[in-house]
């Protein structure tokens, strides 16, 4: 099959859509298929099996009027950039939509030069361009790893000013998403918890829902008996500006741990970490924590095989990659039972679950594993045969595939009913 993906963020920095992007279209590709990949900033890194087309984005958002230079601020003045550039200084959003849009003229351009593609797969932009897409007569699916009312959520509960929690308001495109999301042909979730959670909180279809888990790289992320645990380490991946991760229940958990007790966090997500800094020194552990930024996946699992206990205490997750990167490694996971993680993590002795935004029962079950290493051991081996045989992105290339020609059959039959 020919396929187009849309991803108005593409790097693997960006969270989990820029991991999804990455794995998903390169075991596509080794199943047969020809990708097309239509990315916004930050882009992709060099994926050598796809068509990697970079589209166009300014990052207005994250820009302050004294970082933009003479060209810059001449940019600004093309129609599409001026509104996004506008809506940016009263706190909005509009990164999605102005990607969609600038995504179907792409695109339109590419079907004008003689190009062809069977299905067209949005990965959780969901802005207005991708109802226009329809229009070309291919079908559009998305992905949507979780709605984005979790994140709002996340957001209130933690900001404790006015400002702060008007900001979060403004930021979130509820209306358009739900409106695209409808438009949609089938939608896609990595869960079952995150497939029910997307198809309520915008009143889709349930015949429209497929569950396709999402996967880790089992090629990087496995277990390395000779790397050497170091005592009292505990690992967080994920990026701490995002209130949902739990970042702050974590580090009241550290806070009540004995010193000896560490801490290494893995995030690759702003550049700026305003929300941890003041957490740590809010809680005074700023000297039992590691910052480590922007590692590679190999990287990435040396940390995992270095840690005691891999620690997710997110108030939602649609799947949980940190959850089944440290558990392929053969570390034992202390997660909160949001989301979809007691889909990860399992009822077989692999990890333990905490109720989320408890704070006393991550301390209570870290204390407990970090004294039993024979324990600790078992759940490690336990929990890498259970993500090896069920959370690998080759397994989820098979699912996606799948849908694909679940589509395309629907419509065939269609065409000749």
């Amino acid at each position: 099959m020919r396929i187009c993906f849309l991803s108005y963020r593409g790097n693997m920095y960006s969270g989990g859509q820029g991991i999804y992007l990455y794995y998903l279209t390169r075991e596509l590709a080794r199943l047969g298929h020809r990708i097309t990949v239509l990315a916004g900033p930050p882009y992709p890194w060099d994926m050598a099996w796809a068509n990697v087309i970079k589209i166009t984005n300014h990052r207005y958002y994250a820009r302050r009027l004294t970082n933009y230079d003479l060209v810059s601020l001449f940019k600004t003045f093309s129609p599409l950039n001026f509104y996004e550039f506008a809506l940016t200084r009263f706190w909005f959003f509009p990164e999605m939509l102005t990607y969609s849009i600038r995504a179907f003229f792409k695109l339109a351009e590419l079907l004008r030069a003689g190009e062809k593609f069977d299905i067209i797969h949005d990965n959780q932009c969901l802005g207005y361009g991708q109802v226009l897409l329809k229009g070309f007569g291919i079908p559009v699916i998305a992905s949507i790893h979780h709605p984005l009312a979790m994140d709002r959520g996340a957001d209130f509960i933690q900001s404790h000013t006015v400002i702060e929690r008007a900001r979060r308001v403004a930021f979130y495109p509820f209306v358009m998403q739900k409106i695209v999301a409808k438009q949609m042909e089938m939608v896609i979730s990595g869960s079952k918890n995150s497939a029910d959670a997307v198809q309520k909180a915008f009143g889709l279809d349930p015949r429209k829902m497929r569950v396709v888990y999402d996967g880790i790289d089992d090629t990087v992320f496995y277990p390395r008996p000779e790397v050497k645990r170091v005592k009292g380490r505990l690992i967080f991946v994920g990026n701490t500006e995002d209130r949902k991760k739990g970042i702050l229940y974590l580090i009241q958990a550290l806070a009540q741990l004995p010193n000896d007790v560490s801490l290494v966090i893995v995030d690759g997500g702003a550049k700026w970490k305003f929300y941890l800094n003041q957490l740590m020194d809010r809680f005074k552990v700023r000297h039992r924590i590691q910052i480590k930024e922007r590692l590679s996946p190999e990287e990435l699992a040396l940390e995992y095989c270095q840690a005691e206990l891999g620690v997710v205490p997110s108030l939602y997750e649609g799947f949980g990659l940190p959850a089944a990167e440290a558990m392929a490694c053969a570390t034992p996971v202390v997660s909160t039972d949001a989301g979809a993680l007691p889909e990860v993590v399992g009822n077989d002795g692999a990890g333990v679950l905490v109720p989320a935004k408890n704070s006393k029962a991550l301390r209570d079950k870290i204390l407990y594993l970090l004294d039993k290493p024979g324990l600790r051991e078992e759940m490690g081996r336990k929990a890498s045969e259970r993500v090896k045989s069920l959370f690998t992105w080759s397994e989820c290339a098979r699912g996606t595939e799948a849908v694909y020609e679940e589509l395309l059959c629907r419509r065939r039959e269609n065409a000749h009913g």
